[in-house]
């Protein structure tokens, strides 16, 4: 007797224009059956899931919706986990393997990467990540903040291009005033710096300023700030970090 296998498909929606979706991310969603994702990012595929069974959930049901997921494949459905940006970067992806490994499932997972917050906000101000750089979260929800502190100490003694996610909240308001004030022992006060809210998608802000000036700024959740290394420049409104070519 015969039975038909689920699959969970992992999926990075990218920063949510369409064009920013790889094709492969828009066929997974295709082929599923189930769609289960955050409610806000159920919104931005809403065009895709007719006759589909669509499970959304709000903030802090990460480990729900995998399980929801896994339920659901395990029934013979083609399931699909969705993520902003890339699922394997703060999304879905960690989550979802973990449970299949406690469970000792054998049900198949597949991995579809997208193009994270980082990577469109370094498009919308040039190309200045172009040498060695560190992505850093600033919410101490799943993470203690001495351990953020320390993590900022080091990209910013070892010269690297800093990218802040989850910059500020209306609950975290001093954590970027500590972060600013971390990278100010080891950067210029007049290191560039990118503003980028909204990247990629509609109601795109891009502010370049200095690492003095930052927080100036309006800076939330729907931010990513880019802050240089030592040879980062702005010129001509683009914010560039040489790769060390000779040009």
């Amino acid at each position: 007797m015969s039975y038909k296998k689920g699959k969970i498909y992992i999926v990075g929606l990218g920063p949510g224009k369409r064009e920013y979706m790889v094709p492969e991310a828009l066929e997974a969603i295709e082929k599923s059956e189930v769609i289960i994702g955050y409610k806000t990012y159920i919104k931005l595929v809403e065009d895709l899931l007719k006759n589909k069974s669509v499970i959304s959930s709000g903030m802090r049901k990460e480990i729900d919706r995998c399980k929801k997921a896994l339920e659901y494949a395990k029934k013979g459905n083609i399931v699909s986990l969705i993520s902003s940006g890339d699922a394997g970067v703060y999304g879905m992806a960690g989550i979802m393997l973990e449970i299949l490994l406690k469970e000792d499932s054998n049900i198949e997972a597949q991995v579809i990467p997208g193009v994270t917050a980082a990577n469109a906000a370094a498009a919308c101000l040039g190309a200045p990540l172009m040498h060695d750089y560190a992505v850093i979260s600033l919410s101490d929800l799943l993470t203690d903040w001495e351990v953020i502190e320390k993590r900022i100490e080091c990209a910013a003694k070892g010269d690297f291009i800093i990218c802040l996610y989850n910059p500020k909240s209306k609950g975290r308001q001093k954590q970027i005033e500590i972060a600013r004030k971390i990278m100010l022992k080891y950067k210029d006060k007049d290191t560039p710096v990118g503003i980028v809210r909204n990247a990629k998608r509609e109601g795109e802000q891009i502010i370049l300023t200095t690492l003095d000036k930052m927080l100036e700024n309006k800076i939330d959740m729907l931010t990513v700030v880019v802050i240089g290394n030592s040879q980062t420049f702005i010129k001509n409104g683009k914010m560039v970090t040489p790769r060390g070519y000779k040009v």
